[in-house]
């Protein structure tokens, strides 16, 4: 989840399609062991970062990479993406490592394991993370909270992945189909309970209420943007 902290291949006996254009079935549930490999390696890439942060102090990093709505306001866009990568604890990033291989996997799938697939899958990500954090900055444009976590872009995955489930061959789930709907209305709930609530997570002595927006805002862009992604993926 994300935190506010306040200073204070082609089709083969492996079963992984050539792209989009192929239409695969609904991803079965898999072990981590055979998870595609972009989205292993971001969730490693997300832990090995936090190991990084962990080292050289993390409070430190929260400090220096987080997302603060009025410095993004001063000049400082560079933060939309660099808080991303930066995480409230080993809880906090293990949590959004596992959901990257949980949702980030169909996503991989879909897209392929060649160049312009595995690029589309970095690419998504990070679009649905920075909007998500864009978002945040127009709901709290004076806010002086740090934000930091992936769960934003995460978020955009879970999204994409309700559309994977009841579909046909011919393309992605509709939005009125029963999981899409029925994932974006738990994802709603849990948010608004989280953000009724006021949960915190924290990074060494600072505390703060967990970003729930940046979640849902994330996941409004990843419902949206998996249909144009596919789109464009056909063409090139």
């Amino acid at each position: 989840m994300d935190a506010s902290y306040r200073e204070t291949s082609d089709p083969g006996s492996s079963g992984v399609p050539a792209g989009p254009w192929a239409h695969p079935p609904a991803p079965p549930r898999e072990p981590v062991s055979r998870a595609p490999w972009p989205a292993l390696l971001l969730a490693l890439g997300l832990i090995a970062l936090f190991v990084l942060q962990a080292a050289t102090g993390p409070e430190a990093a929260v400090q220096r990479f987080a997302l603060v709505p009025v410095q993004v306001r001063q000049g400082h866009p560079a933060r939309l993406l660099t808080s991303l990568f930066v995480h409230g604890g080993w809880t906090h990033v293990l949590f959004n490592a596992v959901f990257v291989l949980a949702f980030g996997a169909p996503v991989a799938r879909l897209f392929g394991l060649r160049p312009g697939g595995v690029l589309a899958f970095v690419a998504f990500f990070l679009v649905c993370g920075v909007l998500a954090n864009v978002g945040y900055v127009l709901l709290h444009p004076y806010s002086e909270a740090n934000i930091v976590g992936a769960s934003g872009a995460i978020a955009g995955f879970m999204a994409a992945a309700s559309r994977l489930t009841d579909r046909s061959r011919a393309g992605l789930a509709p939005f009125n189909s029963p999981t899409v709907v029925g994932m974006a209305a738990a994802w709603l709930v849990l948010n608004l309970i989280v953000g009724l609530l006021g949960m915190n997570i924290g990074v060494g002595d600072i505390s703060a209420p967990i970003a729930w927006e940046v979640h849902l805002i994330g996941y409004a862009a990843g419902l949206l943007l998996i249909g144009p992604a596919v789109r464009l993926l056909r063409r090139v």
